[in-house]
């Protein structure tokens, strides 16, 4: 079975990717299940019907998803498809500390099949501008990073796997920090997630990012399988269609060489175990 389970779209504010093209790409690509899971980051964006001011950057809306709109277009490309092709409906949430109380508003909103919980933002900052990492030594931010994941997951449980882990690495500037430092405050997160009956994803964009390890790394993924862990999925964390289902197979490949049996789709947040 083929599935990417991280897809972006028009709906993101970082896409122009048109929702039903990436449908008939999927197909294209005989992938047999996607999953779309478009952006929101309370925080720093705001939503479209908030009445705030929307802000622009490099021409397109920095702006959540419009909900509405959203769960009627894949409404409509999932009898549209049906047969040729499974779509799920998911979001990515950016989630903060103080941003969980939104975040599960949103979440009882709708019927979500699927919810990646990513930490792409700490104290409103953002890692790709350096934002965040400014006036803090490696050391300090990566800690801060991993301290603000554990405070989410103790907290907030309405999602299904935990994205691209160890995503501060790739906005690190002095180099990939070493495992064993943050090793301690990444299990303590992920007994927390696996109690939970959570899981974690493989991203596959590190490949077209240039990183040298799998996100998350190889130690990572190592140290979740020996806690216990099984629930992986594999996400390309596409925004064009060069990206959509890229290095799926290699991903599958390296969890397979890791000593995991299984990854997953969800339905209604229930995750469906599959044979590498």
């Amino acid at each position: 079975m083929l599935t990417d389970y991280h897809v972006h779209t028009e709906f993101s504010d970082d896409s122009v990717y048109p929702l039903e093209n990436v449908v008939k790409d999927g197909i294209r690509l005989h992938l047999d299940e996607i999953c779309i899971t478009d952006h929101v980051d309370y925080g720093i964006k705001v939503d479209w019907d908030s009445g705030a001011e929307i802000l622009y950057r490099h021409g397109e809306p920095l702006a959540n998803v419009d909900y509405p709109r959203y769960a009627s277009e894949i409404e409509r490309v999932q009898r549209l498809y049906n047969g040729k092709i499974t779509v799920k409906m998911g979001m990515e949430f950016g989630v903060q500390a103080h941003t969980i109380p939104q975040f599960q508003a949103l979440f009882h909103r709708y019927p979500f099949d699927f919810i990646i919980l990513s930490v792409h933002q700490v104290e409103d900052k953002e890692f790709w501008t350096q934002d965040f990492q400014k006036g803090r030594t490696q050391q300090e931010y990566n800690e801060r990073y991993y301290e603000e994941m554990l405070s989410v997951v103790q907290s907030y449980k309405d999602y299904s796997v935990l994205g691209h882990m160890d995503l501060i690495k790739r906005y690190d500037k002095a180099g990939i920090y070493p495992f064993e430092k943050v090793k301690p405050l990444i299990a303590e997160i992920l007994k927390i997630v696996i109690a939970d009956g959570k899981g974690i994803e493989v991203n596959t964009s590190s490949h077209r990012y240039g990183l040298k390890d799998s996100m998350p790394s190889a130690e990572l993924l190592q140290l979740y399988r020996d806690l216990g862990g099984s629930i992986i999925t594999i996400g390309s964390d596409s925004h064009c269609p060069e990206h959509l289902g890229a290095y799926i197979q290699d991903a599958k490949r390296q969890l397979k060489e890791l000593g995991f049996q299984t990854f997953c789709t969800y339905k209604k947040m229930q995750p469906i175990f599959h044979c590498l």
